[in-house]
């Protein structure tokens, strides 16, 4: 038996009347850049890759060369196609029309180019984040920030591209997440897990536990009440993995369940949180949603939340639907 390829699987959701052509062409567009930005990450130190780049990003944090790469490489590949009305990155201060030379299409293209960039010195997996909106009509010739600011559930498409021991594509347009597996000799991705679902339940969370102290009063007696074990209120062990890559925390989350937690805390008040909405709490709260498990802030759905800014920063809790709403249930409380 033949296996699917990513282009198949799209051509068969076009013809279910589940996509367009022009949606098809443009994550077909995402993925080849995506390809392109695995051969970078896997050259490493050989293709003088690493290190800082001696710039920074919108959010002043020091840009590393991949960083500056994967955007690149991004931009360049959604600019010609005539799928696109703009793009917006996390490493840019606003959005980026499509060039006036090139035909303009319906989408609107949201990216981190390379989510754990931090990690990438030590050659711990890295990703791609992406996700499409559609352009409200009408603004397709003059697109500007306040076009991509829909809530999480308009999303027509969300995913991501592991960068690890292999590279992965993890995809949904809607329908349930769907796990693609780049064979590097044929250059092409392969359907490897067809509708991943995510445990209800779990014994595993994913937290950077050196923040604890910055931590508002529920989120302490949350993971307090984790960490006890049998003999606390829970009544059973948990286990904690912590990667500080997010596409690889909630690769796991997506493949054996858990939670993956990064809630707000006091060491930057001014911060609702450390992760971006647009850039990664929203594709990554629809792909968990399609897989079964739930995506909050520890008190309201992620996905329901109207966008304020490109670089808008959110707590997030997601993965294991029970486990979402046992925290959410710790953080209704007052006074804790």
């Amino acid at each position: 038996m033949q296996p699917v390829t990513l282009t198949r699987y799209l051509v068969e959701e076009q013809r279910a009347g589940r996509i367009g052509a022009e949606l098809r062409q443009t994550i077909s567009v995402v993925m080849r850049a995506c390809t392109s930005i695995s051969v970078a990450v896997s050259k490493g130190a050989l293709g003088g890759v690493l290190g800082e780049a001696g710039t920074g990003n919108v959010q002043g944090e020091a840009q590393k060369k991949l960083d500056v790469i994967s955007n690149d490489i991004l931009l360049e590949a959604n600019a010609w196609g005539g799928h696109l009305a703009a793009c917006a990155s996390e490493e840019m201060d606003h959005a980026v029309p499509v060039p006036d030379e090139y035909p303009k299409g319906d989408f609107l293209l949201l990216f981190d180019p390379l989510d754990g960039s931090s990690n990438i010195d030590v050659n711990v997996s890295v990703g791609t984040i992406f996700s499409v909106l559609r352009c409200p009509e009408g603004h397709r010739e003059t697109p500007t920030d306040a076009d991509f600011l829909q809530p999480g559930r308009q999303q027509v498409a969300a995913g991501y591209c592991i960068y690890g021991p292999q590279t992965m594509l993890v995809l949904t347009i809607g329908h349930g997440t769907h796990g693609f597996t780049l064979d590097r000799e044929q250059g092409v991705f392969v359907l490897t897990q067809r509708d991943m679902r995510i445990p209800a339940s779990t014994q595993e969370f994913a937290v950077n536990m050196s923040n604890q102290r910055h931590w508002e009063p529920q989120m302490q007696a949350y993971v307090g009440d984790l960490l006890a074990g049998k003999e606390g209120a829970r009544g059973k062990d948990f286990n904690m993995r912590w990667i500080a890559s997010m596409v690889a925390d909630v690769h796991r989350i997506l493949t054996r369940g858990g939670i993956f937690i990064y809630p707000w805390d006091r060491k930057d008040p001014d911060k609702a949180g450390k992760l971006r909405l647009m850039y990664e709490a929203n594709p990554m709260g629809l792909l968990v949603e399609q897989a079964g498990g739930l995506a909050s802030t520890g008190r309201a759905r992620i996905l329901d939340l109207q966008p304020e800014h490109l670089h808008q920063r959110v707590p997030v809790f997601l993965g294991s639907k029970d486990e979402v709403e046992a925290a959410e249930a710790y953080h209704a409380k007052t006074g804790a």
